[in-house]
């Protein structure tokens, strides 16, 4: 790495690159150092992206639904076009290792054309037609048309800095609605580059898109407590959502927040598979998603063997050079993260739990991590810890594997692997969550599958179909 960053991003508002009052160090996960300086927005730049977005909307609501399918086509040929930029810059600032980080641009420019196609259908499926079905309006016809809502803010995170991003502005831009982008502070470079992927791309109105870094202490509240707002797209944690939605009074929210995924393991359960599926679904991209599975909950009679075998496939996962085709791990996002999860992991042994693999932390890297055995009462049960650990407790009676899995305030996702349909459907019916897999990880697709949680998990549902709902607003014509 050379001694400049290798990127200054400026902010992007009504239409023109502009510089902010401060700056943004991006530090660089593969080789250290700084790898962009970004521009961080004050308070009034804020209240600028969000006043041309609101001067946008009229131009916005008067492109058709075939121009706007062009406009994301267009962004997606752009978008793969420069796919080996966006790789590397996700393995710098996000510490992803490239065998993943290579998969998000192809990934995200699925999700624009995803998005594309839901635009041209946009009259038959979110439109209908009425008659009158009570005595004294039989004779009425309704065209109930559908609309652009306004004004979309996007929050978005760190963990999937492109394809979560592209979950958010594809829809709505497909509903015809400006865009106010707040990326993470942690993550803004990938999201500067989408930016200019898109005002390059195709020719939108002045304050259509509108790229907003900065940090939430000075930006947050202006962006989400402002009424020009119509819609919030959010994912974050818990408790960031909780502030966002007491700030944001009378809009659309859709927030996919914070997770604590069980996977639950029944005696008839493939324990080969079982015990990939959690290893993948714990220490990918170091546990750092909300969909991770967070906590293992296995029958006691299989509890040892399972641990076995997750051991085992937990050391196969390589170690090594980010940019290293065969590397599958790497640091966290920062330090101050990876001693949170450190504490956690040492808080579980201290109360009992027996440490089988890993659990030591050098800087931001935490050690792909096995603990068995685990107290249902531990914190690392209960809590979501957004890392690289396999946290494997027991139980006896489906019944109490059920009241565990519900027993925390996150309701996102989970998992049940058994070998018996009744059962997988009964436990996945009582299963408090937005999203239940059988015999495998949560996963949910490129966004045909809606998105989302319950309770401390968030509100309403991400995915491109799912979210262009809650970014329309209905309109009846009454004939």
């Amino acid at each position: 790495m050379a001694d400049e960053p290798q990127y200054t991003e400026q902010l992007y508002i009504d239409g023109e690159w502009r510089d902010g009052d401060d700056t943004i160090a991006v530090r660089d996960l593969a080789d250290g150092g700084t790898v962009a300086n970004v521009a961080a927005a004050s308070s009034e730049q804020a209240e600028d992206a969000l006043a041309a977005a609101a001067t946008a909307q009229e131009a916005m609501r008067e492109t058709t639904p075939v121009e706007r399918a062009e406009w994301l086509e267009s962004i997606a040929d752009d978008l793969e076009a420069r796919a080996d930029e966006f790789a590397e810059m996700i393995v710098r600032e996000a510490g992803k290792p490239i065998s993943a980080a290579s998969g998000a641009p192809p990934s995200a420019a699925r999700r624009f054309r995803f998005a594309a196609a839901e635009a041209r259908d946009l009259s038959r499926t979110y439109g209908e037609y009425r008659e009158g079905s009570t005595p004294g309006h039989e004779g009425w016809t309704a065209i109930v048309k559908p609309e652009p809502i306004g004004t979309v803010l996007c929050i978005a995170p760190y963990n999937y800095p492109l394809q979560t991003t592209t979950l958010q502005i594809a829809p709505a831009l497909a509903a015809g609605n400006s865009v106010v982008l707040k990326p993470s502070s942690k993550t803004p470079t990938t999201a500067a580059l989408l930016t200019d992927v898109i005002t390059s791309a195709v020719d939108l109105p002045e304050g259509a898109v509108n790229f907003v870094p900065g940090h939430s202490r000075e930006i947050g509240d202006t962006l989400a407590g402002d009424s020009r707002v119509d819609t919030i797209a959010m994912t974050g944690s818990s408790g960031a959502g909780t502030h966002v939605a007491k700030e944001s009074g009378m809009v659309n929210l859709v927030m996919e927040l914070g997770g604590n995924a069980p996977a639950i393991i029944f005696p008839d359960a493939a324990l080969e598979d079982a015990a990939g599926a959690c290893t993948a679904g714990s220490v990918k991209f170091g546990g750092q998603r909300c969909s991770a599975v967070s906590r293992v909950l296995a029958h006691e009679s299989v509890h040892d063997e399972l641990v076995k075998r997750i051991r085992l496939t937990m050391e196969g996962w390589v170690v090594g050079d980010l940019f290293e085709e065969e590397t599958d791990f790497g640091p966290l996002i920062d330090e101050d993260h990876a001693k949170e999860v450190k504490e956690l992991i040492d808080d579980a042994v201290a109360d009992g739990a027996d440490l089988v693999l890993g659990g030591e932390r050098d800087g931001a890297f935490v050690e792909p991590t096995v603990l068995a055995n685990v107290p249902q009462d531990a914190e690392i049960i209960h809590k979501e810890q957004f890392g690289p650990v396999a946290a494997v407790t027991t139980f006896e009676e489906e019944g109490e594997a059920i009241d565990l899995a519900n027993a925390d305030k996150y309701a996102l996702d989970a998992s049940v692997f058994t070998t018996d349909h009744d059962r997988a459907m009964r436990v996945a019916h009582k299963i408090d969550a937005g999203g239940v897999r059988i015999n495998g990880a949560p996963s949910h697709g490129l966004g045909d599958i809606p998105f989302g949680g319950n309770d401390a998990s968030g509100i309403n549902r991400e995915g491109i179909h799912a979210a262009i709902e809650q970014m329309l607003r209905k309109k009846s014509i009454i004939l």
